[in-house]
């Protein structure tokens, strides 16, 4: 049964009760606690050091102790967090004042001067120039270490205390930039509101559109953020060589998010002013030479851009690149590498972005990195990575309050695994809402995902429609990796024109790849268009350079289109070698329709095969095998709660369904059932 009508929550009515046992307490005990409650550090030699400016003598502890409310050892202890938060209530803000005051003057400047501009800020009662150019220098050591929300708490405060309108535009810009950076979208707009108000140069100006336009393309991923980025790159062309460059960069991004529907910031546009710039100095930046590199690549082609886009992705690939370029342009070094096939280059830039952005809570770059790194682990044939990564994905854009972006590696995954049912819905509600959007690059994936639907269920001529429209902008970096999906389609329609041209296309991008992943999707591909002996060395080939990556679902694909051509070929025997191999490699992975076709293969050369079937492979929601991962890396509850956004009473909640559905007992046995499913 519910509560009764009008009961007020049990947390309400503990902290309540709480709240009548300090009221009992002596005066100078209650002012004692609530000095405590109000500095969050728990250090009791603070809280007795500023005890004594306020006149609050030693033997005001006794009481609080002796009821069993605090301890005040090395760290003030309280009895439950709701003590806290029921002492903390009961001092007014007049009251609290005096306390924060006293607690900034006994914090070393020195050793913590973030926390005595903190408390110095919590006393003023209106502008502190002092206080607030204190809490600048804040924001900024925050910035510098990687706390962005640290940062914005700061550069915020510091607008709130400053009265000259010249700093306080300067100031808003400033803390704009780090909310912006945190996931804080909303707050961010509210800054650059408040900016506006004040006197800005041009270049502060151009600054505002800059940010409003990151802040557009971070929440939305739609068709408003390119021309504001564009407006923004015009802008600052004679003010900020560099930033003009590093602009023109991220509207470049944001425009092959918003693919065809972007309009006047469509990525060609964007590429042509980019390339009227004059040259940068020498020697070029990493952000230089992927501008270059991606201009080149609407302009000229893949081998024109091909020298620029590997110098770039080779330095992000190696880690010297500082942070904050880091951050905001690793998504364009990792494209750079999916241009060139270079799938270990792009791996090893997701897994450097992840863990950046994680560190420094950069809430507006992670869900990118997230969902690029779903889909490689996706390629890889590690669905249960992707899954999580999903998951987390999808945890952070529900915080940060930004259009769900995982939903592109949902449709791949769903896609590779086959199930019509499942990602059926999921591809026709990103179409439908895609375009309303401006989400170019979602309705692009879904039209990707259908291809690699179709394709596994032998439903050829819908495959061949949707790679056919997924491939209509070839710049677009999902639409290079769907090339493959529509030379398959097509030959398997019998449509070689179409597939003999899509071929042409898919080579424009391997050859400047030149790896075995390009040359081997190269390969299995110019296979399906041969014939004879030229066929076999092909398809061997692709066999071989693709056995020489990880990617395993590509090299099973391999095999299946190997096998099934040797069985038009009337070698049975030959057939079912790579049938077999292609079947256990689908079933290992995961991909049921590919596995079908590959079983309905084998059934025709003659070999009896059973369905395979796991009705556990789904046992676990996405939420749950996340946190069972999580659980099983050793986080505790609170760190996987904090990481997912979720309290640590939900996250005991899940585990306890987790151990029910994989029957274990204890942390130590998910290792082992983990690696089961």
């Amino acid at each position: 049964p519910g509560p009764r009508p009008g009961a007020a929550p049990l947390a309400e009515r503990i902290e309540a009760s709480f709240t009548r046992q300090l009221e009992a307490l002596p005066d100078e005990t209650r002012r004692l606690l609530q000095l405590a409650a109000v500095d969050p550090s728990g250090d009791a030699s603070l809280v007795w050091r500023a005890a004594a400016r306020l006149g609050i003598g030693v033997h005001a502890a006794a009481p609080a102790v002796d009821a069993g409310l605090v301890e005040f050892p090395g760290q003030v202890r309280f009895r439950h967090p709701l003590v806290r938060s029921a002492a903390y209530r009961s001092a007014s803000f007049s009251d609290r004042q005096p306390m924060h005051a006293a607690l900034a003057e006994v914090t070393d400047p020195i050793s913590d001067p973030d926390r005595r501009a903190w408390h110095r800020a919590q006393a003023v009662t209106g502008p502190d120039e002092e206080v607030a150019a204190e809490l600048e220098r804040s924001a900024g050591r925050a910035q510098a270490r990687g706390g962005l929300a640290a940062a914005a708490a700061f550069g915020e405060q510091s607008v709130a205390l400053t009265a000259d309108p010249v700093r306080r535009a300067q100031r808003a810009l400033a803390a704009a930039q780090a909310s912006m950076q945190a996931g804080a979208f909303g707050k961010a707009l509210h800054l650059l509101a408040v900016a506006e108000a004040g006197p800005l140069d041009e270049l502060a100006s151009a600054r505002v559109d800059l940010l409003r336009g990151h802040v557009a393309f971070a929440s939305s991923r739609g068709s408003d953020a390119p021309p504001l980025l564009l407006k923004a790159a015009k802008r600052l062309e004679p003010l900020d060589r560099d930033m003009a460059r590093d602009t023109y960069l991220t509207a470049w991004l944001a425009a092959s998010f918003a693919g065809p529907l972007a309009g006047a910031g469509h990525m060609l546009e964007v590429s042509r002013a980019a390339q009227a710039l004059p040259p940068p100095e020498q020697p070029a930046r990493a952000l230089d030479l992927l501008l270059d590199g991606f201009a080149r690549l609407v302009t000229d082609g893949s081998a024109a851009a091909a020298p620029a886009l590997r110098q770039a992705a080779s330095a992000f690939a190696s880690g010297d690149i500082p942070a904050s370029d880091r951050l905001q342009f690793g998504p364009m070094a990792q494209g750079a590498a999916i241009a060139l096939w270079d799938e270990d280059g792009q791996r090893a830039i997701l897994l450097r972005q992840v863990q950046l952005a994680r560190s420094v809570g950069a809430l507006e770059q992670l869900p990118i990195d997230l969902v690029a790194l779903a889909i490689d682990d996706a390629w890889r044939g590690d669905f249960a990575a992707a899954v999580s990564l999903i998951a987390q994905c999808d945890a952070v854009c529900e915080a940060t309050g930004a259009t769900r972006v995982a939903l592109i590696a949902a449709m791949f995954l769903g896609a590779l695994r086959g199930n019509e049912a499942e990602v059926t819905p999921l591809i026709e509600g990103t179409l439908t809402t895609a375009e309303g959007g401006g989400q170019g690059s979602a309705a692009t994936g879904a039209q990707w995902a259908t291809a690699v639907l179709h394709n596994g269920l032998g439903h050829y001529a819908d495959a061949l429609a949707a790679a056919e429209e997924a491939t209509r902008d070839a710049q677009v970096f999902v639409s290079i990796l769907v090339v493959p999906e529509l030379v398959e389609a097509a030959a398997r329609t019998g449509n070689t024109e179409v597939a003999a041209a899509a071929l042409r296309r898919l080579e424009e991008t391997t050859q400047p790849g030149g790896n075995d992943l390009a040359l081997g999707i190269e390969a299995r591909g110019r296979a399906l268009l041969s014939e004879g002996e030229t066929a076999e060395r092909l398809y061997q080939e692709a066999v071989d350079r693709l056995g020489r990556t990880q990617l395993r679902p590509d090299l099973a694909r391999a095999h299946l289109l190997y096998g099934e051509w040797l069985r038009r070929q009337s070698r049975r025997v030959d057939a079912r070698q790579q049938l077999r191999t292609a079947y256990d490699m689908f079933t290992a992975i995961g991909m049921e329709a590919f596995a079908e076709r590959a079983r309905r293969e084998l059934v025709a050369t003659g070999e009896q095969v059973r369905r395979r079937t796991d009705e556990n492979a789904d046992q676990l929601t996405a939420q749950e095998t996340l946190i069972a991962r999580l659980a099983r890396e050793g986080q505790s509850n609170a760190e996987i709660g904090a990481q997912l956004f979720i309290s640590t009473r939900t996250v005991e909640w899940h585990l306890r369904k987790v151990f029910t559905k994989l029957g274990v007992s204890s942390r130590r046995q998910l290792q082992q059932a983990l690696e089961v499913r």
